[in-house]
């Protein structure tokens, strides 16, 4: 089992920055290709951003290509979400996921999940 454990979630006005952390524990002997999903209310879950085991590769939905970085960590199997130029239509609950199946945009291909943390961002 892996438990993934998200932080840095918050208010924040439209234009401004966040940095969401996400540390996995547990069965972690392993590096993992790690995500970003998020889900608004009354919306789908969907992908956001997705990052390698070893950091070289990079997956970013188009909507926010150019204001959120994925990176990993210096600790094993902790990756962030470097925020920037939040829009009103970034609000929601962010979750972070261990991927086991092909897939990186696919949140079937994703087999654990942290319990997120909420993202508002005002006018």
């Amino acid at each position: 089992q892996v438990q993934l454990v998200e932080s840095g979630g918050g208010l924040v006005q439209a234009g401004g920055s966040l940095r969401l952390s996400c540390a996995a524990s547990g069965r972690t002997s392993s590096t993992y290709d790690m995500a970003w999903f998020r889900q608004a209310p009354g919306k789908e879950r969907e992908f956001v951003a997705a990052i390698s085991g070893n950091g070289k590769d990079t997956y970013t939905r188009d909507s926010v290509k150019g204001r959120f970085t994925i990176s990993r960590g210096n600790a094993q199997n902790t990756v962030y979400l470097q925020m920037n130029s939040l829009k009103l239509e970034d609000t929601a609950v962010y979750y972070c996921a261990v991927r086991g199946g092909s897939s990186w945009y696919d949140r079937g291909s994703y087999d654990y999940w942290g319990q997120g943390t909420q993202v508002t961002v005002s006018s």
